[in-house]
């Protein structure tokens, strides 16, 4: 059985590395917005379909490590900056024009930063 307080500490732990909000975060896996904060909060457990909608679009995050913390994140050979594909929506993702705008404004500053 997942440990809620644990997932929500690996949750906390994506949202920083890919320098995102909440809200930024369910829009981008097509989960509501309060689904996010009550699984922070610990309030809530999250689902499979949860679950598997941040490692559909996340491909740095493994499955063994986000259910229980063993392994590693990023998975090993993304180490450095998110990959362009975990910032683009998966197909079924109904992530607005605006959200992506910002997404690939990050990845642009992100990527200057660490080429100069």
């Amino acid at each position: 059985m997942v440990n809620s307080e644990n997932f929500s500490l690996r949750l906390q732990k994506i949202l920083e590395y890919y320098d995102i909000s909440a809200a930024t975060f369910a829009d981008a896996i097509d989960v509501g917005r309060s689904s996010i904060s009550h699984i922070l909060s610990g309030r809530n457990k999250p689902s499979l379909d949860f679950v598997l909608k941040i490692v559909q679009a996340y491909p740095e995050v493994e499955l063994y490590w986000l259910l229980n913390g063993k392994g590693s994140f990023p998975s090993k050979g993304n180490t450095s900056v998110p990959s362009e594909k975990a910032n683009q929506p998966t197909p079924n993702t109904s992530t607005s024009s605006a959200i992506q705008e910002k997404l690939s404004d990050r990845k642009r500053k992100s990527h200057w930063f660490y080429n100069n």
